[in-house]
Order: structure tokens, then C-alpha cells, then sequence
């Protein structure tokens, strides 16, 4: 019962902040208004800037903002015990992400859809727009890389999802083509797209597929090459022909396995099979960093990720078709990303003690379930065990409704591959506009600029060799980078409310203080780590990312003490734009 009332608390503590602090900051602060310009309206090519429906933009921000990152960080973070995961999940989406995402969303559309590191420059200065987008790059590069490999990890140990999600593409193509194209409606054929989806993922549970090795590289390197080469596709077709009706399918596959996980924990809540086996606090874990700073570190999908900045001011913010949707879409994807990483929380922490399958073969119960899983950073770090955690928890939960876990786990396991491809996709969408935005001479066409982004994963993903798994050398940097830049980029969110609102500014200046003190605070504890294991790659690239970080921190707070407030520098930037 416990897992039920926790589950209602939060979805009811969402919805009220929704109404109250998200309408709050949209229409006093940020001023919301339908009449002014936007750029899917004024720049619109039918390619990148695309006016969209909000609930068609919202399945592709939500889709591509959480990827796997949702259910990763929680399904780790929660070795330090339920509650402090909880409270961070729940505080840090409404105070910190959510405003995150809005802010950097909302200020692009009002620069033409430029990036965060554009308009960095505008409201800071060059210098700054060069140091953040350095970091920008290493976020960038560090995903487009890590999550090729993800989703190609996720079908070695998913084989049943790689039908289902194959077969999505044509199912989206035809979407596209035919709403778009014939004018057939959309809620409808969604829907219908929709069911012959989930006709795959009964299709792929029951006729698993395994990639064998080619040519001497590993299976993961052989899908790893297979993703990218349609990333690089993806993200330079039309977003009207895969990205839009792709994600649209993708947020219609949300609401069916967040419908799926709330009768879950309703079912097995009610029927006393689901308790929470977990400890409340678990402050030292054998092998863990330290709760603080790493606990807002491991978890950044789900309460505030840096990530989120770039979706927003990257793809969302060229496709929104006016300014009161942008609440909807910014604010309301966060809280309800938030939504499902108090649901994996549930599942890593009651669901997984319904019955967990350990690595001797014994299945395992209770207590002994979860603090075998959970024994140790090192048995519960890897993807296979955060995943598997969440898979495994979420299957026991759904099968008290009489559901197949077989099916169960496919639903699960097709649920996180396909989230995680169109975060891939746009991760490379959006780098191809940084370099494009940043270097426009050198990359001004977009297949010269997508090539470049591809070629650059392939660098890092074989610098290992055949195994295809070289990303892995920079990721213990990517927590501290992506908290890193939602820390900057609340600081351009702080620093462009100063000059417009009297007080506004305090709903970003508060919660950037705090990602700089965690971020900052990490970043120094990894160069001792890294040094510890002499490290020298690491140590180098997390020094420069430190001094980036200082130098537009320091930059920040300079233009912030100079920025006058102005009652009317609102109005008059939207009349000029």
C-alpha cells in the first residue's frame, strides 16, 4: 500500500504545481503570448522549422528528453535507498528541471530557434558562447556515441524487441505520409499505428533476433554501425516524414506502458503482493561515491539534466506553434518524465522483490531480492543491471494483471529501446545545428555537417577496436558535463529574466546556484578519482570542462551585477524580433 500512496502523492503533487508554479512562471515571468512571433511560423522550410500541433511537438520533446535516462539514473540512484531518490526526483523536476527546460525552450523561440550556445552569446558574450559550446560538443558527442551502444546493448539483451522496433519506422513513415501528406486524421491513425505496434512487440516477444558477428566486429559493433548510419538518415530527412510521427507513436506508447505500470502498482499494491523492500536511507553502499554531490549527478532525467537544454532550443523550439504551447511542452514534458522516474523507482524498490531471477539461478524474494541486486555499486552499475532492474521490477508488477511477464518484459524492454533511437536521432540532429550554427562556412549543408557528426562517433566508438565499445572511455565524465551545463544554462535563463523581470529571475538564479555547487563539487571529486587511476585522458578533458564551467560561471555573474532591469526590454525585443 505504501507504493500506491507514494504514487498518488506525487502524480497528485505534479499536477498542482502544474497548475500553480508552471502557470506562474509562464504567464508572470516569461509572459506567454499568442501574439508574438515565433520561428516554426517565421522561418518555416517544411524540413527543421515546422509549425506542429503541441500534442504532436510534446511526443517528440518528451521522447527525445528522456530516452533511457529516466530509468537509468533512478535504477542506480536508489542504492542509497527510496526516499533520498524520491525527494530529489520529485523537488528537482518541479523547482529545477522543469523551469530548465521551459526557460531555455521559451528564450530560443524568441531568438529564432538558436541554440543554447547562440544565444549564450547574445546575452553573455563571444567568449562565453565558445566555452560553453565545447561543452555542448563533449555532451553531444560523448550521446550520440554512448547511445548507439545502448540501444545496441539493449538488443543483445532485449532480442525480442529488435522486430518491434525495426518495424516502427515504417509504421511512422506511413503516419507521416499519410496525415500529412492525404489529410487523414491524425488522433485515428495514431491509434491505429499504435495497435499494429504493439502486434510487433507480441511478434518479437515470441521470434527473438540475435546479431551474429561480421566481418570480425562484435554484434554490438555491428548494430552500432547499422544505428548510426540511420541517425545520419533521421536526422536530415524531413520532421514531418519520421521524427514527428515516430515520436507521436512513441508518446502514445508512453501513456500505454505508464497506464500498464500505474495498474501495475494499483493491482499488486491492493492485492498485498507489492511492498517496498528497499531501505528508506542507505547512506554507504559498498563501493558507492559519495550521496552528496553524486546523488543529483546519477540522477538528471527525471529532476533536471543539461540535456533537456539542447532538445529544447534545438528541435522543440522550431517546431512549436505558438508561445502558450511552450508551457505544455517545456514544463509539462519534465513533470511527467518525473511521472515515470517515481514509477522506476517503484519498480527497482517494490516490484523487484516480487520475484528476481539472481545470477545463481535462485529466484528470489523480498528483501533478499532487492539487496542482492543491490549489494554493491559494481553488481548494480552496469546498463544490463540498471535496466534489467527497472524490466524485471516493472514485468512482476504488470503480471499481477494477469499479463504474460514474457509480454510483459517485451512491452518493458520495446519501451526503453525505441525512447532511447529517438534520442539518438535527435542528439544527432541537434549537434548537426550546433556545428552548422557555430562554423557556418565550413558546415553550412546539412549532409556535410551530419557526416561530420557520425564520423566523429565512429572515431570515439571504435577507438577500443572491433568491440565497438570506446565510447565507454569518456563516459564516467558525462554526469558531471550534462549537470554542468543545466547549471550554465540556467544561468542564461537568470541573466535574461534580470533585464525583463523585477523578480522573475530568482525561479532560475536559486536552482543554478545549486547545480553549480553539485556540478562544480563532482567535477573535482572525478579529477581525484581519475587521478587515483592515473587516468590522464580523463583528467585533461575533466580540468578543461572545470575551467569552462568557472570561466562562464565567473562571465555570468559579471553581465548578471550589469544587466539593469527594464519594464518595457520585453516587449520591445519581441516587437523587433
Amino acid at each position: 500500500m505504501e507504493s500506491i500512496l507514494i504514487m498518488l502523492l506525487v502524480f497528485g503533487g505534479y499536477l498542482i504545481m502544474y497548475r500553480v508554479y508552471g502557470k506562474f512562471i509562464g504567464n508572470k515571468i516569461f509572459k506567454l503570448s499568442d501574439d508574438n512571433p515565433v520561428p516554426s511560423k517565421e522561418l518555416e522550410d517544411g524540413v527543421d522549422f515546422v509549425p506542429t500541433k503541441k500534442e504532436v511537438i510534446f511526443g517528440h520533446h518528451f521522447a527525445s528528453i528522456a530516452g533511457t535516462g529516466p530509468i537509468v539514473g533512478p535504477a542506480i540512484a536508489v542504492i542509497w535507498g527510496w526516499l533520498p531518490a524520491l525527494i530529489w526526483v520529485f523537488v528537482g523536476s518541479i523547482v529545477m528541471g522543469a523551469a530548465h527546460d521551459f526557460g531555455s525552450l521559451i528564450i530560443s523561440m524568441r531568438n529564432q530557434g538558436k541554440s543554447l550556445s547562440e544565444f549564450t552569446g547574445k546575452y553573455i558574450n563571444t567568449r562565453t558562447k565558445y566555452f560553453l559550446f565545447f561543452i555542448i560538443f563533449m555532451e553531444l558527442w560523448i550521446v550520440v556515441a554512448i547511445f548507439g551502444l545502448v540501444i545496441a546493448i539493449l538488443f543483445k539483451m532485449y532480442p525480442e524487441s529488435v522486430i518491434p522496433v525495426w518495424l516502427q519506422i515504417p509504421i511512422a513513415v506511413y503516419l507521416g505520409y499519410i496525415v500529412y501528406k492525404k489529410g487523414a486524421n491524425l488522433a485515428l491513425w495514431s491509434i491505429i499505428a499504435v495497435v499494429v505496434m504493439y502486434l510487433t512487440v507480441v511478434w518479437g516477444a515470441y521470434m527473438p533476433l540475435a546479431m551474429p558477428s561480421i566481418l570480425g566486429l562484435s554484434p554490438i559493433a555491428v548494430w552500432t554501425i547499422i544505428l548510426l548510419v540511420y541517425a545520419f538518415i533521421a536526422s536530415v530527412l524531413p520532421v514531418t516524414t519520421l521524427l514527428q510521427p515516430r515520436d507521436y507513436i512513441n508518446s502514445h506508447q508512453l501513456v500505454v506502458a505508464l497506464i500498464l505500470l500505474v495498474l501495475g502498482v494499483l493491482f499488486s499494491g491492493f492485492s498485498g503482493e507489492l511492498h517496498l523492500v528497499a531501505p528508506a536511507v542507505r547512506p554507504h553502499p559498498e563501493g558507492t561515491p559519495p550521496l552528496w554531490p553524486f546523488l543529483f549527478i546519477t540522477i538528471a532525467c527525471g529532476a533536471i539534466s543539461g540535456f533537456h537544454a539542447l532538445v529544447a532550443s534545438g528541435t522543440s523550439s522550431k517546431q512549436v506553434r505558438k508561445e502558450t504551447d511552450s508551457l505544455f511542452v517545456g514544463y509539462g514534458s519534465m513533470l511527467l518524465e518525473g511521472s515515470l522516474a517515481t514509477l522506476v523507482i517503484i519498480a527497482t524498490t517494490a516490484g523487484i522483490g516480487m520475484g528476481y531471477l539472481a545470477k545463481n539461478g535462485e529466484v528470489l524474494t523480498g528483501v533478499a531480492a532487492w539487496t542482492s541486486h543491490y549489494a554493491s555499486w559494481a553488481a548494480a552499475g552496469g546498463l544490463n543491471s540498471k535496466v534489467g532492474a527497472f524490466v524485471e521490477g516493472a514485468g512482476n508488477m504488470i503480471q499481477s494483471m494477469g499479463i504474460p511477464k514474457q509480454i510483459a518484459m517485451a512491452i518493458m524492454g520495446v519501451f526503453v529501446a525505441t525512447f532511447a533511437g529517438t534520442t539518438l536521432d535527435t542528439a544527432t540532429r541537434v549537434q548537426r545545428y550546433l556545428v552548422s550554427e557555430t562554423f557556418p562556412k565550413t558546415f553550412k549543408n546539412k549532409y556535410i555537417a551530419t557526416g561530420f557528426v557520425i564520423f566523429a562517433a565512429l572515431i570515439l566508438i571504435f577507438s577500443s577496436g572491433a568491440d565497438g565499445k570506446g565510447a565507454l572511455a569518456l563516459w564516467p565524465l558525462f554526469g558531471a558535463v550534462n549537470q554542468t551545463l543545466a547549471a550554465l544554462a540556467l544561468i542564461v535563463v537568470t541573466i535574461y529574466l534580470k533585464g525583463r523581470s523585477r523578480w522573475g529571475w530568482l525561479v532560475s538564479l536559486i536552482p543554478a546556484l545549486f547545480m553549480i555547487s553539485v556540478s562544480q563539487w563532482a567535477i573535482v571529486e572525478n579529477q581525484f578519482n581519475f587521478g587515483a587511476k592515473h587516468n590522464i585522458l580523463l583528467q585533461v578533458l575533466n580540468a578543461i570542462i572545470f575551467i569552462s564551467m568557472t570561466w562562464v560561471t565567473l562571465e555570468g555573474a559579471v553581465k548578471f551585477f550589469k544587466t539593469p532591469y527594464s519594464p518595457t526590454k520585453m516587449d520591445e525585443e519581441l516587437k523587433r524580433s
